[in-house]
């Protein structure tokens, strides 16, 4: 009787460790597919993303919020997003569309002149100074000259009197498309003007080439899309 129970015991082991195996593998199968289903099914969200900045950044200036094309930032640490007393920005013209990062200069590049195909873009919180149409119907005409120059294509040119706060400047001005603008003269260094937008608690300042004034309709009306694309508030 002891051999056959010892026999039984020899021929019941290894049956049992093969019913202990069969499960286990077949949950590790069943696992393995789950695994290779769910992996397939996530892949194509594993592409790498290209890493960069988004298009445009939202800043809040003077309790205003503007969308800025990221691109068109001039200093590089005010390139971020929240409250800030002052952005600088850049825009291509006439598209006016953001500059791309900008070449290696040579120096063939140096030598050559390059005239500005730039519009100059500055928001800052103005803290209750006095607006520039006020400045324009009060301040100003107590620095111009009396003469005034009507050219033919609609704009007023007066020069301001020499020696006050505006000195070697004209008052440029047209009705439609409205335009008012300080400008300096052509000498030694070519004429800029200056134009100024306020919108709630913050000033626009643009500044571009006087030259460009003769097609200044152009230079209105591209002034007037700039101011409503940067205040454009996207939800």
């Amino acid at each position: 009787m002891s051999s056959v129970s010892s026999a039984s015991v020899r021929l019941a082991r290894p049956g049992g460790r093969r019913g202990y195996r069969v499960p286990v593998a077949i949950g590790s199968t069943i696992s393995l597919l789950s695994i290779l289903a769910v992996a397939y099914l996530l892949w194509p969200t594993w592409r790498a993303q290209p890493v960069g900045d988004p298009d445009r950044t939202p800043v809040s200036i003077g309790d205003t919020l503007f969308n800025v094309p990221t691109k068109a930032f001039r200093v590089k640490f005010q390139r971020h997003s929240g409250p800030q007393e002052r952005v600088d920005l850049n825009f291509v013209y006439p598209s006016l569309a953001p500059p791309e990062k900008p070449k290696r200069a040579t120096p063939d590049d140096v030598e050559e002149f390059h005239p500005i195909d730039r519009i100059f873009v500055s928001i800052a919180a103005h803290h209750d100074a006095l607006a520039p149409e006020t400045r324009l119907r009060t301040i100003y005409p107590r620095y111009l000259a009396p003469s005034s120059q009507q050219l033919d294509d609609g704009l007023t040119v007066r020069p301001f009197v020499e020696g006050s706060p505006y000195s070697a400047e004209d008052l440029i001005t047209a009705a439609e498309p409205q335009l008012a603008a300080r400008c300096t003269r052509d000498r030694q260094t070519p004429g800029m003007c200056i134009s100024e937008r306020r919108i709630d608690g913050a000033d626009l300042t643009f500044r571009f080439p006087r030259q460009w004034l003769s097609d200044w309709r152009s230079v209105a009306n591209s002034i007037d899309r700039l101011t409503a694309q940067l205040h454009a508030v996207r939800g």
